[in-house]
């Protein structure tokens, strides 16, 4: 696709699956934040993570414990960074028409949430079994990651009924 035509229709195109994208980005970059939050906790530019006053949180508790660094010899946060920005990056990619165009974006961030929400569940789980506690930050993740794959559903739908039906712009013209 042209650069100047993308740029327009991303910033200016109204349709039902871009504004489901935009909230994707938009909530996907709320999940690096809370990454960026952690981090600087698990790292020790701060020294306390603030939790609600109720349910079972204790972010500093199990952010501090070895669950929090036992993969890759890093802090897990980290990590959400990378994750969070991978999903901005395949919600942003491609125009208005990518389930046509190229399909294999909206599957490919399909599969990408999908992944991260069965990933935060079997975390959230270790989380709980190894602390007896949650991170709240941890598990608003979970939440945006939740969310995100809701709003992608009907562009990953669309995109596998057009492959189905072999429409695209590769397909032959059915007389």
């Amino acid at each position: 696709m042209n650069p100047t035509q993308l740029s327009r229709e991303l910033r200016t195109a109204q349709t039902p699956d871009l504004k489901r994208r935009r909230w994707i980005i938009g909530l996907s970059l709320v999940g690096a934040a809370l990454g960026q939050i952690v981090t600087l906790y698990q790292t020790g530019i701060i020294k306390h993570l603030p939790d609600p006053p109720v349910g079972p949180f204790d972010s500093d508790k199990v952010d501090a414990s070895d669950y929090g660094y036992k993969r890759l010899d890093t802090p897990d946060a980290a990590g959400m960074l990378i994750t969070y920005g991978l999903t901005t990056a395949l919600a942003s990619a491609g125009g208005k028409d990518r389930s046509l165009m190229k399909p294999w974006l909206p599957l490919a961030m399909g599969a990408k949430i999908l992944s991260d929400v069965v990933t935060n569940m079997t975390l959230a789980r270790e989380e709980w079994k190894e602390n007896k506690a949650l991170c709240f930050y941890c598990q608003m993740a979970n939440v945006v990651s939740v969310a995100s794959l809701a709003l992608a559903v009907p562009e990953v739908v669309r995109t596998v009924k057009n492959l189905q039906q072999g429409t695209g712009p590769n397909s032959v013209a059915q007389v």
